[in-house]
């Protein structure tokens, strides 16, 4: 027989027909989703599933991070299962591949530390989180306009016409985009409940065109979060090659900060 150990998602606050939502749901290898502790409380309870226990050992684990279809596998059936909580209650995601020894390790970390996640709930509560990135973008227009104004140089110094004018375009497109930064940032400051700014996204993590310069998530309450959409894609409408993209609403990923003894616990993997 397979051993298992116990594969936790999310902590949330009970919630009628919570355990009706879950029924049937499928998490990590497949495995069925499940409460702990069973008994509804009014105390913080963990989503869970039993894994088995060879591919969360230390070292099959650092192997299994590397393999990216595994990776990927994992991630989508962690982020199912959370988006399916978030909508029937407030959540607070946990680190990918966060296991415990068994069920009742889950427990015992909850009602050791029932004042830290119900704080930390009580903080997410009623809010969501969005995405706001800021590309750069030069129009192709300005930049042949600046090509045609070399016509009649020599090759030598069309090109250096050329790299001049490509340089002074990249820097007026950056002004412009930290224009529209500071815009956003102060829409945020008077909007939002919290602000993280994560590392811009390069290669085939960017999407469409332009360079990612600003990529931040904003926690925002449900009853503002359309305005705050609306502000925010309106603050670039006057300036030139600058595009912001806002996405979501997403359960709070960002935003679940929790002590390092929250973290994947260090028996999780016999």
């Amino acid at each position: 027989m397979t051993e298992v150990v116990t594969y936790a998602y999310a902590v949330v606050y009970p919630a009628e027909g919570l355990g009706v939502a879950l029924s049937g749901v499928q998490g990590v290898a497949g495995a069925p989703v499940r409460l702990v502790p069973e008994v509804p409380t009014d105390a913080p309870t963990a989503a869970v599933s039993s894994v088995p226990s060879q591919d969360f050992q230390e070292d099959a684990l650092r192997r299994h991070l590397e393999d990216l279809n595994w990776l990927e596998s994992v991630a989508r059936a962690h982020h199912h299962v959370i988006e399916i909580l978030a909508e029937h209650t407030t959540v607070l995601p946990l680190r990918l591949a966060t296991v415990y020894m068994d069920d009742e390790r889950v427990a015992e970390t909850l009602r050791e530390d029932t004042d830290v996640f119900s704080k930390a709930l009580t903080h997410l509560a009623g809010h969501l989180e969005w995405g706001v990135k800021i590309y750069v973008d030069p129009h192709p227009e300005s930049q042949a306009a600046a090509a045609s104004t070399a016509d009649g140089l020599s090759p030598g110094r069309a090109y250096l016409h050329a790299r001049r004018s490509q340089c002074l375009s990249r820097d007026e497109s950056y002004e412009v985009a930290r224009q529209a930064a500071e815009r956003v940032e102060a829409i945020g400051g008077a909007m939002a409940a919290g602000h993280v700014r994560h590392r811009v996204q390069q290669g085939e993590l960017s999407v469409g065109t332009g360079e990612n310069v600003v990529n931040d998530a904003y926690l925002l309450a449900r009853d503002v979060a359309a305005d705050f959409r609306a502000r925010i894609l309106d603050a670039a409408r006057d300036l030139p090659d600058v595009r912001i993209d806002v996405t979501g609403p997403w359960a709070p990923y960002s935003f679940a900060d929790l002590p390092e003894a929250q973290h994947r616990a260090p028996d999780a993997a016999p």
